[in-house]
């Protein structure tokens, strides 16, 4: 009974969802802030030259040797209508950069979109629904 009613109080957004390649998997979460965000909980190939691969793109010298593994990439969401979350941001690894974005819930997936600025100039991934 608990677990239904834990499952019933959590959003749509939330849970494991495969980013465009499917190179990765992201957990999204809602935080105590009420705001949701999103960490890179598996990766399709972890390792580079034998070791964890780390953040090397990041714009910040001294973030390059954390762990690509566990990095929140999504931030600071919040729900706007039924199935927009706007507010937040999105980080891409693979080039070390940040943009804002909004995301759709469309069911068994999320277009994801990355702008600077407004969102007319930007750019739309599709994540999917991940197995648990």
């Amino acid at each position: 009974m608990f677990s239904a009613l834990a499952k019933a109080q959590t959003d749509r957004l939330e849970g494991l969802w495969y980013n465009d390649i499917k190179s990765g998997k992201i957990l999204i979460t809602k935080g105590p802030d009420g705001k949701f965000n999103g960490k890179v909980v598996w990766l399709k190939e972890p390792l580079e030259n034998g070791k964890p691969k780390v953040d090397k793109m990041n714009q910040d010298p001294k973030l390059r040797s954390r762990p690509r593994l566990g990095l929140q990439v999504l931030t600071g969401f919040e729900k706007d209508g039924d199935e927009k979350y706007t507010g937040g941001t999105i980080y891409d690894p693979l080039n070390g950069k940040t943009y804002s974005c909004k995301i759709t819930y469309k069911g068994k997936s999320l277009d994801i979109r990355g702008y600077i600025g407004i969102s007319l100039f930007g750019r739309t991934t599709v994540w999917t629904r991940a197995e648990q």
